[in-house]
Formats: structure tokens, sequence, C-alpha cells
């Protein structure tokens, strides 16, 4: 069984409002060092088959949970052991 983790993010071209928003709020709370913040998704798949895991990962990714034209992704593996 394999633990998949996926992180997209907006891609740098791409105006981020709510990292904005999110900044400004931070900046009113006396935490002026923050100098950007960008808002991103976290996914985690549990597969149970490697057969053409990284395929199908990016399959996956590609289809339905990243928005490819303005967010990128990356994502890793790990294996769990199943006692």
């Amino acid at each position: 069984m394999y633990k998949v983790k996926v992180f997209v993010t907006l891609r740098e071209s791409v105006l981020d409002p709510q990292g904005v928003a999110v900044k400004n709020s931070l900046h009113r709370m006396s935490y002026e060092e923050v100098e950007e913040v960008r808002i991103g998704k976290f996914l985690e798949l549990t597969i149970d088959s490697a057969d053409s895991l990284d395929e199908r990962v990016k399959e996956m990714c590609e289809k339905l949970l990243v928005n490819t034209v303005i967010e990128d992704y990356r994502y890793e593996v790990e294996e769990v052991v199943v006692q």
C-alpha cells in the first residue's frame, strides 16, 4: 500500500488574492516580517497497487485534482507497511 502526498500551488504568474488577504491580516497582527503568502492545497491519497503508480498519480492530478492552467503540483510517494 502507498501513501501519496500531493502538493498543489498556484503558478508564480497567477495572482493569489487569498494569499494577499492573509498577508495583510498578518501585517495588521504585527507580523510585518511576512513578505508573501501563497495559498495551496494538500491532498493525501492511499493507493493499494504500485502498478504504474507514477503514471496513474500524474493522470489523476492532471484530469481532476489540479487545474493545470493556473496550478503546479508535485507529489511524494511513501510505502506504507501493513501489519
